[in-house]
């Protein structure tokens, strides 16, 4: 063999040098030095080739003697494993949970009693409805799952990123992912629910028409993991050393408030970039800007349990923040990715029923079906009832029982006794601080019933349609329309339309007169009227709640050769004392000589960073480089979309003419277009970003607008 010499990238993306051979066919053989790691086979033994099987003569026939061949397809095909009928797509963080005020009146949970206490947690953030390959911005119910490590054990709570939910009961769950998922017959619409399975069964089903309203809204197409809330979704239990329990519902509140993008923006962003959410989180962790969220809990009594207009115990109810405000009691940061995604990520596994000392359940049906279901599911996904034993589901905490042997058990008994009770020693039971369940005195008949305080379908969801902005209203109208048009079964559009009567009027009239039915539907039947008389809730509006600055956002900034270096430079400066994030984006990704004669290094080229990936947009242009742009059409699209999308437009006076062909005339300049005419103009750009959407504009270029602005006045 030959010898040679090249480098090798790590896994931290760093070139070290490799002495490799040369091999008779010309396959390279890189050799390991006395000092490094040396290749072996699973069971340990050393490798000296992994480049070529073991065969009878160089052509001839391959050797079932080469056990490392067997080893290593056999592997190969095994690798995986079935992914999760929901939630398959997800990813995941490690953080730390620090409690802020003590909850010892209401609970004997150490977590929430130890102020101060720092407590190890994993969150996996996913989407429900799609595949494991499928894209990160479908519009979905994004999971939002939490495992703490606890003194006491393992405590999850497995939320989403909206507080309700489609069904009341578990035992339609089947039923809704079905129809959620992709049609049996053609094995598509893949991790979407526009077409006519979905519709079909949310039209039979009323009880989902609240959560339909928060589906629709732009809260299912949130712009980043880390700008989303997240809701324990039903109505648990604290539990204190006297055994009284107080009931609680669980929030979890974004530090940079929220933020959502357009549809528009989701279906492009899903074409440049699939792993649009894990790429965000993952730079924003390993760049060291961590995000964080407070841990808040909504704690009321059975007074207020019974005065409530509805059933604390209906998944598809909320509480208004007005009523009950939600107590912010911790905060957890997320600071540190995986080390190998399957291994965690994949891995992880939340059960509902993982809940420490202190903290119970309530009669809530879809609850006690899921913690039926979340344990059950595991030992198809993991293949044992041992999932338990995985590094990233074991508690940090001694597990000490006679729960024994099983496929890939790690830990067994030891010693002679395997029973409880016994004579012989072992772990026993602790009265005093072990959990002990809620005593709720139950009455009633056996039966399959569902209860009256559940059969009010319709006024939560005026309620949540009446506390967004005018502008977040028009974008729930739109995604109805938009999922609706790719029903083929008029039937259908015309039955979720008469249930949009019994919400509001004048978006039933919207969607009707967008799909062009002949006539607006009778009202479907309530099995309760619809009350009028809820107040809006701020609480309810992404809008409302968003940021008061750009920090933790992306700027793209589009340069080109013979650009001004202090703008530039103004712009970086600006971005960096916030915190935020900017990319370069050049028409070479090799970066643009500024006019000073220094060399930008460019992130993106223009070409594979549409300006959907920012969160705001400037451009800093020559003369000379601006004609070149407005030649290009994607340079212009980058322009044009950002525009559209009501973002804010930063611009040297050169690049005027560029973005007039890129079809921003003059007349069409708003408040969201600033020029950067001076370095200290940067500074009062960003400031203006921190609103992140010019909402007045799309009223301006968007075609529905015109129904919208008729039918509101």
């Amino acid at each position: 063999m030959a010898k040679t010499t090249g480098k090798d990238t790590g896994a931290q993306s760093q070139a070290t040098n490799f002495e490799a051979t040369v091999g008779e066919g010309g396959e390279l053989h890189q050799i390991a030095p006395e000092s490094d790691e040396v290749l072996t086979t699973q069971h340990g033994v050393p490798l000296a080739d992994d480049q070529n099987s073991l065969r009878l003569g160089a052509r001839g026939p391959t050797l079932l003697e080469d056990f490392h061949l067997r080893e290593k397809i056999f592997h190969f095909d095994h690798e995986r494993i079935p992914e999760r009928v929901v939630h398959a797509r997800g990813f995941g963080a490690h953080g730390t949970f620090t409690l802020d005020e003590s909850l010892a009146e209401y609970t004997v949970a150490k977590i929430l009693t130890d102020v101060g206490e720092k407590t190890p947690m994993f969150v996996r953030f996913s989407t429900v409805a799609g595949n494991k390959g499928s894209f990160d911005l479908a519009r979905d119910v994004r999971g939002f799952a939490a495992k703490f490590y606890t003194k006491q054990g393992n405590w999850d709570i497995v939320g989403n990123n909206i507080p309700v939910f489609f069904i009341q009961d578990a035992i339609k769950f089947p039923d809704l992912i079905h129809a959620a998922k992709q049609e049996p017959d053609r094995g598509f619409p893949q991790a979407q629910t526009a077409h006519d399975n979905f519709w079909d069964f949310i039209g039979l089903t009323p009880e989902s028409m609240h959560m339909i309203m928060w589906a629709m809204s732009d809260r299912a197409i949130p712009r980043s993991f880390r700008f989303m809330e997240g809701f324990g979704v039903h109505t648990f239990r604290l539990i204190d050393a006297k055994g009284k329990g107080t009931f609680v519902k669980f929030h979890f509140k974004p530090k940079m408030g929220l933020q959502s993008v357009m549809w528009n923006e989701a279906v492009k962003i899903n074409g440049a970039d699939p792993d649009f959410h894990r790429r965000d989180l993952w730079d924003a962790i390993t760049m060291g800007t961590p995000p964080e969220w407070d841990l808040g809990v909504q704690l009321f009594d059975d007074a207020f349990a019974d005065s409530f207009e509805f059933d604390v115990l209906d998944p598809t109810k909320i509480i208004p923040e007005e009523q009950i405000p939600v107590r912010r009691i911790g905060s957890f940061v997320l600071d540190r990715v995986v080390d190998n995604f399957f291994a965690e990520t994949e891995q992880v596994a939340f059960c509902t029923q993982n809940v420490v000392p202190g903290i119970g359940f309530t009669n809530d049906p879809l609850l006690q079906g899921r913690n039926f279901s979340y344990l059950d599911t595991q030992l198809k996904r993991l293949g044992s009832t041992n999932f338990t034993h995985l590094p990233i589901n074991a508690p940090k905490v001694p597990v000490r029982n006679f729960q024994q042997d099983g496929h890939m058990a790690m830990r067994n008994p030891t010693g002679r006794v395997n029973y409880e009770p016994n004579s012989w020693g072992g772990p026993r039971t602790d009265p005093s601080n072990g959990y002990r369940h809620f005593a709720a005195e139950e009455t009633g008949r056996k039966a399959q019933v569902r209860s009256a305080t559940f059969a009010d379908h319709y006024s939560q969801a005026r309620q949540f349609f009446i506390s967004q902005t005018p502008i977040e209203q028009k974008h729930i109208g739109d995604a109805l329309v938009f999922e609706l048009s790719k029903c083929e079964r008029v039937d259908i559009r015309e039955r979720i339309v008469s249930h949009l009567r019994n919400i509001d009027e004048t978006l039933a009239t919207v969607v009707a007169d967008s799909l062009g039915l002949a006539k607006l539907p009778k009202a479907f039947e309530a099995a309760v009227p619809t009350r009028t008389d809820l107040a809006p809730s701020e609480a309810l509006s992404i809008i409302k709640r968003g940021p008061d600055s750009f920090a933790g956002r992306k700027l793209g900034v589009l340069v080109t050769d013979g650009a001004s270096a202090t703008i530039v430079k103004a712009l970086v400066s600006a971005v960096e004392k916030l915190p935020a994030v900017y990319e370069i984006v050049t028409p070479k990704v090799a970066g643009a000589t500024l006019d000073d004669g220094t060399l930008i290094e460019g992130k993106q080229k223009v070409d594979g960073a549409p300006s959907v990936l920012y969160d705001a947009v400037a451009l800093v242009v020559s003369e000379e480089g601006a004609a070149m742009l407005a030649q290009d059409k994607t340079a212009k699209d980058f322009v044009n979309d950002a525009f559209a999308h009501g973002k804010f437009i930063a611009y040297t006076a050169e690049a005027l003419p560029f973005m007039e062909r890129a079809g921003i005339a003059p007349e069409d300049h708003d408040e969201g277009l600033v020029e950067l005419d001076k370095a200290t103009a940067a500074k009062a750009f960003l400031d203006s970003c921190g609103a992140l959407r010019l909402w007045e504009r799309e009223l301006k270029v968007d075609l529905d607008a015109a129904g919208f602005l008729k039918a509101n006045g």
